[in-house]
């Protein structure tokens, strides 16, 4: 069994990291992330699990402890699994149990998850399709959110679709050649 040694899992939490800071902040694909992001407020979780069974348990440990952290502290989660469902396919197909963990466990409508994969490809898009970037991570990546949270940032935007539109729009000018000269180190294209 691969296991990620200490120096390999902070490699990991760096380049996720900096993605965050140069791609989702940097781009402004997430206007929400700076805050947390300068604030501190964003815990990285580098997994070690080397099964989709593993990873759901630590997915399930990961929920309850941000619901049970306070949010001045953590506001959420990043729960990065680079041994684990590095086929997209297969993560696409865990995000079901994921889902119906959040339910098994009664943090519907409290907590949700945002999937962040390297090959990561919207449905009826081609894997090279600049609007896949604004999901492609560095590695496969669970991102644990508290409603509460998302509804207080929704609440300062009009038109909360408005988020979706900039991004494609920020992409398209970016195009492939821009994605790939910020350095950042995503698959896919």
């Amino acid at each position: 069994m691969t296991e990620l040694s200490p120096a390999r899992s902070a490699s990991i939490q760096e380049e996720t990291q900096d993605w965050l800071e140069k791609a989702v902040i940097g781009l402004n694909l997430c206007p929400f992330a700076k805050s947390v992001h300068v604030n501190q407020r964003l815990r990285y979780v580098v997994s070690q699990a080397a099964t989709p069974e593993a990873l759901l348990k630590e997915l399930a440990h990961e929920l309850l402890s941000l619901m049970r952290a306070d949010p001045d502290e953590v506001e959420t989660t990043l729960l990065i699994h680079p041994l684990v469902l590095t086929d997209f396919l297969d993560f696409n197909d865990f995000l079901g149990a994921a889902d119906a963990l959040v339910e098994d466990l009664e943090l519907d409508g409290i907590l949700q998850i945002a999937s962040f994969h390297p090959d990561y490809q919207f449905g009826g898009t081609e894997p090279e399709d600049i609007s896949n970037y604004s999901n492609r991570s560095p590695y496969p990546t669970l991102h644990l959110l508290r409603e509460s949270s998302i509804e207080r940032a929704t609440e300062t935007m009009a038109d909360t679709d408005a988020i979706y539109e900039a991004n494609m729009a920020t992409l398209e000018k970016l195009g492939l050649d821009g994605w790939r000269a910020l350095g950042l180190k995503v698959s896919g294209g």
